[in-house]
């Protein structure tokens, strides 16, 4: 099979994926044997303005002299961008190669991303991320906080999670266990809601005079 025949194969190819993805893409099949005019067909939605004749570009260049399609058959999801506008692609391209290994064609897939771009900066605004880091406040960058209905439940949280890190239920812990899990309720202030005390001796199974010994010896 000629390279010719080959390159013919793919043709059809274009227009199908290029109605699968929209007028979000661009697909895009070039024929390298002839650099300067290597776009042989195009989707009937372009992104980038080209035509049937155009020119290959500076990055599939690159991997013409580099030779990556000695050691792989398709490179995915890399960018590109468009200088006039600024819109953002993300590209991939499989490398066609006749029976003999040799390249003589890419099938090349541009996916206008700037719109999703746009939405993810629209969505960490309101959310106060920094890509994918919290914007944090103050000196204690670990602080997380909790929303509870009434202090009852937020209490209870509270003391579930300071019994979370001991993976046996309360009849089970040691004393010096159960006075640590006060030591950490009382750092973060849970005695000071009415109640407190007897919800942590109901939940770590002792009494209310225990939990004041506990707090006294702390």
């Amino acid at each position: 099979m000629t390279a010719d025949d080959i390159l013919q194969m793919y043709i059809p190819f274009v227009k199908f994926i290029g109605k699968v993805f929209g007028e979000n893409a661009e697909v895009v099949l070039h024929d390298i044997r002839h650099l300067e005019k290597s776009i042989i067909a195009l989707s009937d939605h372009t992104l980038t303005g080209r035509k049937l004749g155009g020119t290959i570009t500076d990055f599939a260049l690159g991997l013409i002299h580099g030779k990556e399609y000695e050691h792989r058959d398709y490179i995915t999801n890399y960018t590109g961008k468009m200088k006039e506008d600024g819109r953002i692609f993300r590209s991939s391209t499989y490398f066609i190669k006749d029976e003999d290994k040799n390249l003589i064609g890419m099938f090349c897939i541009n996916i206008d991303i700037s719109p999703y771009l746009r939405v993810r900066q629209q969505l960490d605004g309101m959310l106060m991320f920094s890509g994918t880091t919290a914007i944090q406040d103050g000196e204690d960058q670990e602080q997380r906080e909790s929303f509870a209905s009434s202090f009852e439940e937020m209490l209870s949280q509270m003391v579930q999670t300071a019994m979370g890190d001991y993976a046996v239920d309360a009849s089970r812990m040691t004393i010096e266990e159960k006075k640590q899990v006060v030591a950490t309720l009382q750092g973060k202030g849970a005695f000071l809601l009415k109640g407190a005390v007897g919800e942590v001796a109901q939940a770590l199974d002792v009494s209310e005079q225990t939990v004041y010994r506990y707090l006294k010896e702390i």
